[in-house]
């Protein structure tokens, strides 16, 4: 979201590191260690040391490095964001800031040059700070820019999971998941190797940030890791021949209308050995993906129109905090977002509810639906089956289905 707005708004984008990060961190609380080996004192090789200083290893190690940078930042006259606790915001005398933290990466971007280049100097002097100049690879993810824009990819990463696995030289699968009938749960033997499949199945979790055409097989595959099977592998080396066919694919951010618009979509009792529905849901903002989920519901749904409805509930929560996001990052939304949904019924109860006999057993929390459509947060539209963009993150496709999606 914050690259789609820099770029919209041509702002530049900074990247930095801080060195020995977790030697940073104040601590509040009296914390002692063994002496280290190689520097125990022979007059008292029983004493231990008192810390002074935050080290690796600590638990509160991260807690306090993020405490001592956030309160440095607050006294520069930032404040935290109330959408998102890794985002902080400067907004004074027209000049707007916002930092973005993970550990200790940082992304810098704002309307003016020169106090984002003083808010750095400040830092050098309290931080080991590393400039890393425009933004061009970020937690492992190559941000490749170009005249249309930006192009977010992990070519990198998943040729790693493809080598470590053994898959270099596989032959292509055409889709991540192979079309196949509704069957009971396989009586196939358990799978031999747990650390493999484990490793392998959160491998792919990480590179679905910016593969969005995977993230249904992902999860597919992340629901055995307790007890995978041959058959779990299978699917699991489907998904990475798939991956094999398809390594240059990533996500794509370019200029546009910066409007946010939802899809979502429910596949009922989707898993044959509960009988639980899958719910999927994307965001745009613009011409961009920015938000995509795929979840298995927490409990069975009773009917088509059930499922479709918790589904619809989990998208607008999503909705409402990316357009509390969106104010914080001055682009209000000054309509209601569309939601896009193909089941007239759940739009139906949405919108009404005189439906009680059919909807008393669904839990209270999801009505908050017909709350945000009355104080025109939302909108809901209905689109058919064939234009359901969500499609593609609750169930397997044939190739050209999916290749479509």
């Amino acid at each position: 979201m914050l690259l789609t707005i820099a770029l919209n708004r041509k702002w530049s984008i900074h990247q930095l590191d801080v060195s020995n990060t977790f030697l940073h961190g104040d601590l509040p609380d009296n914390v002692y260690m063994r002496q280290p080996p190689g520097f125990v004192d022979p007059n008292k090789p029983d004493a231990v040391c008192k810390l002074h200083k935050s080290l690796y290893g600590l638990k509160q190690a991260p807690r306090q490095w993020f405490n001592k940078l956030t309160t440095f930042l607050q006294t520069q006259g930032f404040v935290f964001s109330r959408s998102d606790p890794s985002l902080l915001i400067f907004h004074k005398n027209h000049i707007q800031i916002y930092f973005l933290i993970y550990v200790d990466d940082f992304i810098v971007t704002g309307n003016d040059n020169s106090a984002i280049k003083r808010l750095l100097g400040q830092l050098q002097t309290q931080f080991a700070l590393k400039q890393l100049g425009q933004i061009s690879l970020f937690l492992g993810i190559q941000v490749i820019q170009s005249s249309n824009g930006y192009f977010l990819t992990q070519q990198h990463y998943a040729s790693k999971i493809l080598h470590d696995a053994g898959y270099d030289e596989c032959k292509p699968a055409p889709t991540p998941v192979a079309p196949a009938p509704r069957q009971a749960q396989s009586t196939s033997s358990p799978f031999h190797d747990l650390t493999l499949y484990r490793k392998l199945a959160g491998s792919l979790q990480y590179l679905s940030i910016t593969r969005p055409d995977i993230a249904f097989a992902t999860n597919m595959v992340c629901q055995h890791m307790q007890n995978p099977t041959d058959q779990d592998f299978k699917a699991l080396k489907r998904l990475l021949r798939y991956i094999k066919g398809t390594i240059t694919y990533g996500l794509s951010i370019t200029t546009g209308s910066l409007e946010l618009r939802t899809y979502t979509d429910a596949d009922w009792a989707a898993d044959a050995s509960d009988r639980k529905s899958i719910s999927g849901y994307c965001t745009f903002l613009g011409p961009n993906l920015i938000s995509w989920t795929v979840k298995k519901q927490a409990t069975v749904a009773k009917s088509l129109t059930e499922a479709e409805y918790r589904s619809l509930s989990a998208a607008i929560s999503d909705v409402i905090q990316l357009r509390r996001l969106a104010e914080e990052l001055q682009i209000p939304q000054q309509t209601p977002t569309t939601i896009h949904c193909d089941n007239t019924s759940a739009i139906a109860i949405a919108k009404n509810s005189v439906f009680h006999a059919r909807t008393k057993h669904i839990e209270i929390d999801y009505h908050l639906i017909r709350q945000h459509i009355s104080s025109n947060a939302i909108r809901l539209i209905h689109i058919s089956s064939n234009d359901q963009t969500a499609d593609i993150f609750t169930k397997p496709f044939s190739i050209s289905r999916f290749n479509d999606l």
